[in-house]
């Protein structure tokens, strides 16, 4: 008979959690690096006791705990530090989230959503109410009328890759098996949801030992079929102009010398999306940068006239594509290298479903001896050379520029010129919603192929302090450089605090403009004139056009623990990035606050991007944005061809 342990529910997964490996090509880690969590009644006395148990034991024995804690500020937030963190670690690693019943734990649905978005492993262990209803639902009042077992943890059910409640002690292991299963899947994972009742939590049982042994998980690399390989090269064997889309899936299969080694013995160039951006280093002759509506001059001028597209480890989003306007050509095909069948058969391309280095490689081996021509090659030069000078003009603005500007102010893009360049090569630039995940995609200079962390599935505000803590968490080695506009930073600063208590050096950056830049911009494009994106006090007249606010963003910053440096012009802020530089590994959060005009914008991408825009207004300002929208509409495909193989 086998042998058990009695254990509650919370101790138990506990326990599991610490337990599990995960390894790909023969390397193996921790899968569960720990768990961020806010205790509430739902967890406190639950999944609180346990980890408290497991940290006791530790200490009593000089050892690192199984699932080490760390105290989040925000539920939202913790969610973002563990994405992150499974994002720089290539999806072999992630965290743990618990939160107490009701709003602690729907506070974490935007999280889920973004992790499964990203196709970004995160495990959410939210509370719930009594499972033997024997009291009521404790502060989470959801009283389905035609079904009873309805509780907010519902809601994570579209946003969880996995998602499961455990009612009973007894069903436990097989949901944790399961659980495991969708963090370790490189094509289907994404927001695993486990459940937890309070008092199940608290509940015990006996448990067979054999649970808690160490458990190691196999991440996949499945090889694409010989077949599809074959069908895939013949297309492009067939190309004059083909074009490489490198998505997220080339970072997270490791692809990125596969890529290189394709596209220089092809002569194919390659755009970037913002997941695959760093697939090719800055100064490869073949990368062309960042392609669709936040894309570079290059790369969508070879996008408009690519014969066949062949897009690797990417999902095709709307941006990628331009609102399905980049790839322009008259009977342009598609060839999707992808892990996920989901992606692989979008724009009705040549399908080859395997790990992204596994196929690139075979790839490579089936065109053995096919190159463009000598002409192409040279056009990519060209049409690089060209851009690079405008990031360089943008990176280092004309007096011209500069004087027109208010004292004190500087350009989005002369801040980002001046980190990208005062930075190490390995350092981490992270952003996620605003003006600058598009500047940052089109003109931020990749040097390491983990130096480039922007979260653009989601565009999720407020990403961005505790997205830098876990990035720093996964590679202490790495500075990590968070850039956030005022917007941005007002939705989640509070994380700033769980970087002083855990002693995590993040800088961040603090872009001042007083407003939404790019909506701003957007509203503006749109005819609808900067309405209620700027942060001002209302005129005599009732509407929000009057005095900037007053507004102390950097006393703020100070105030959670965090040490800041006021930057007032260009020295002072290659001063402020030194000083960041030098600043202690574990100094906690150190915050560059500058001010930028956001009526300076950044190189322009010669793009669109589908918004639809009012058909009726008395604005004039709409009418000619409709005329225009109406216009760009006209170059919309479906990129549906029929034909291909499969």
């Amino acid at each position: 008979m086998s042998q058990t342990v009695r254990l509650t529910v919370a101790q138990a997964v506990v326990r599991f959690l610490a337990a599990q490996r995960s390894e790909r090509d023969g390397e193996q880690q921790r899968l569960l690096e720990g768990c961020l969590g806010i205790f509430g009644h739902g967890n406190v006395a639950g999944l609180g006791q346990a980890l408290l148990q497991d940290e006791l034991a530790a200490t009593q024995a000089g050892e690192r705990p199984g699932l080490p804690y760390v105290l989040a500020r925000n539920e939202q937030a913790m969610v973002h530090t563990a994405v992150a963190f499974a994002k720089q670690r290539d999806r072999l690693q992630t965290w743990a989230c618990t939160a107490s019943v009701g709003p602690g734990s729907t506070n974490m649905l935007t999280g889920a959503a973004l992790a499964t978005i990203n196709r970004l492993p995160v495990l959410l262990l939210p509370s719930s109410t009594f499972a033997t209803r024997s009291a009521g639902p404790l502060l989470q009042e959801l009283e389905h009328p035609v079904s009873a077992d309805v509780t907010v943890n519902d809601a994570f059910r579209p946003l969880s890759r996995f998602y499961d409640e455990v009612r009973r002690p007894e069903q436990l292991p097989a949901i944790l098996l399961q659980a495991m299963r969708v963090l370790t899947d490189p094509a289907d994972t994404g927001a695993v949801t486990i459940s937890l009742p309070q008092d199940v939590q608290a509940q015990a049982h006996d448990w067979p030992v054999e649970l808690f042994d160490e458990r190691v998980w196999h991440v996949r690399r499945p090889p694409a079929e010989p077949a599809a390989i074959a069908r895939a090269a013949q297309v492009i064997r067939s190309a004059r102009r083909p074009m490489v889309v490198a998505g997220g899936g080339v970072h997270y299969s490791r692809a990125e010398e596969a890529l290189a080694a394709l596209c220089a013995a092809t002569g194919m160039p390659v755009g970037e999306t913002q997941a695959g951006k760093g697939s090719l280093l800055h100064g490869d002759p073949r990368l062309l940068g960042a392609v669709g509506s936040t894309g570079t001059t290059a790369a969508n001028a070879v996008a408009a006239q690519a014969d066949v597209v062949i897009g690797v480890g990417t999902r095709w989003q709307d941006f990628t594509t331009a609102s399905r306007t980049a790839f322009a050509a008259e009977g342009v095909r598609f060839v999707n290298l992808n892990v996920a069948p989901v992606d692989a058969v979008k724009h009705s391309g040549v399908m080859v479903v395997g790990d992204a280095r596994e196929s690139l490689v075979a790839l490579a081996q089936a065109l053995e001896g096919w190159s463009v021509d000598d002409g192409y090659r040279d056009e990519q030069e060209r049409l690089w050379s060209s851009w690079d000078a405008e990031v360089e003009a943008a990176h280092h603005p004309s007096a011209e520029v500069t004087a027109a500007l208010a004292p004190g102010l500087l350009t989005q893009g002369e801040v980002l010129g001046l980190v990208n360049e005062l930075s190490d090569p390995r350092d981490v630039v992270l952003c996620a919603a605003g003006s600058m995940p598009g500047d940052l995609h089109k003109s931020w200079r990749v040097r390491d192929r983990r130096g480039y962390h922007v979260e653009y599935g989601y565009s999720c505000m407020g990403y961005e302090v505790p997205a830098a803590i876990g990035v720093r968490l996964a590679d202490e080695t790495r500075d990590v450089f968070a850039m956030v506009g005022d917007g941005g930073y007002l939705m989640m600063p509070t994380e700033l605090v769980t970087a002083v208590q855990e002693r995590v050096k993040v800088v961040v950056v603090l872009v001042q403009n007083h407003g939404f830049h790019s909506i701003g911009s957007l509203s503006q494009s749109l005819g609808s004139q900067r309405f209620g994106t700027s942060y001002r006090a209302r005129g005599a007249d009732g509407r929000l056009d009057g005095q900037t606010l007053p507004v102390d963003l950097a006393a703020n910053a100070r105030s959670l623990g965090a040490h800041v440096v006021e930057v007032e012009d260009r020295d002072g802020l290659v001063a402020a990035i030194h000083e960041a530089k030098g600043w202690p590994a574990d100094g906690g959060p150190f915050v560059i606050h500058v001010q930028t005009d956001p009526l300076v914008h950044g190189p322009d991408s010669a793009s669109w991007w589908d918004v639809p825009v009012s058909e009726v207004s008395e604005l004039t300002s709409t009418r000619e944005a409709f005329d225009a929208y109406r216009e760009h509409k006209t170059g919309q495909r479906a990129y549906l061809r029929p034909g291909d193989p499969q």
